[in-house]
């Protein structure tokens, strides 16, 4: 087994408290469905608050918690929730297929929410720490949280499909296999480089989120676009 894998045991962790970790996530689910409850503007002012709360108290939680796998984990997946604002720009200014509604708060080239940055934390979060760093089980469960994500999203107005999509549930399906990739190279980016120097995990994070885009992209056309006709 890799030394990188979120898989350490309690013995080899030192002991281990996982309360705080599930006291962070209750009050991310109590504090944010407050927030979302909320009146334009302070429901997107909110929802930032939030997020950066909720960032910052999973990062003492892991500490605390003894396990130092998954405070690693947790640090790696700040810069990758920070470049995950790239793919939905793309998605949003240029491709077309995703729209992210006013709620207030600040926004990014007045496209995207702020927020956006620090709210991919969660979901890969919890989708790596259940895999055990797994990269297959983390692309399964990737799939699932985000499409539970998906479902969820546009009635409490985080973000929508939009444009010509092929859509189930209202989830526009071309995402599903493109996040199933990024739970993958989450997975395998952090095991890779769990051990190296600050820069080359930053580098590495860039890198997640370049092969996600490439990976919305591609799904997108073939779902989308393609015809799929071999002509003469």
């Amino acid at each position: 087994m890799s030394s990188s894998s979120v898989t350490e045991s309690p013995t080899s962790a030192g002991s281990t408290d996982l309360v705080p970790l599930l006291l962070v996530h209750a009050g991310l689910l109590v504090a944010g469905g407050v927030a979302l409850s909320l009146d334009r503007p302070a429901q997107g002012w909110g929802v930032l608050a939030i997020v950066v709360a909720y960032v910052v108290a999973l990062q003492l939680a892991t500490r605390r918690s003894g396990r130092s796998d998954l405070a690693a984990l947790a640090a790696f997946l700040v810069p990758v929730s920070v470049f995950q604002v790239l793919p939905d720009w793309v998605l949003s200014g240029l491709v077309g297929t995703l729209r992210f509604p006013d709620t207030g708060g600040l926004r990014v080239d007045d496209v995207i929410p702020l927020a956006m940055a620090g709210m991919w934390v969660a979901p890969l979060f919890v989708a790596l720490a259940l895999a055990g760093g797994r990269p297959a089980r983390a692309a399964v469960l990737s799939a699932v949280v985000f499409l539970g994500a998906e479902i969820a999203a546009p009635t409490l107005g985080l973000w929508e499909p939009a444009g010509d999509t092929t859509r189930w549930g209202g989830v526009a399906i071309y995402v599903v296999p493109a996040e199933a990739a990024l739970g993958w190279a989450t997975a395998v980016a952090f095991r890779a480089t769990r051990a190296s120097t600050a820069p080359t995990r930053v580098g590495a994070a860039l890198a997640v989120s370049t092969f996600y885009l490439g990976a919305l992209v591609l799904s997108h056309f073939l779902i989308d676009v393609a015809g799929w006709r071999i002509t003469a």
